[in-house]
């Protein structure tokens, strides 16, 4: 996947990770956007690494690991925020 493909997803993909965990975020929505954007990419980092195979292509299984890697920053961010 590309580098654009991966910011538009990680985008998408911070909003939907919002939603999923709801709740005052310290840093605002442009936080939690730039969160999607990162977990994107660590989304698909943790994925190759465990054994997934590469994310390539847009495709389900790349957007839900963009999902699972915003969810994962954006709880993360909310513990050292606090």
């Amino acid at each position: 996947m590309g580098i654009l493909s991966w910011i538009v997803s990680g985008l998408i993909a911070g909003i939907i990770a919002k939603v999923m965990v709801p709740g005052r975020d310290p840093g605002g929505f442009i936080i939690t956007i730039v969160l999607g954007i990162a977990g994107a990419f660590v989304g698909g980092w943790i994925g190759t690494q465990l054994g997934y195979g590469g994310v390539n292509g847009f495709n389900l299984g790349s957007f839900v690991t963009a999902v699972v890697g915003a969810i994962i920053l954006l709880v993360i961010y909310r513990l050292l925020r606090r």
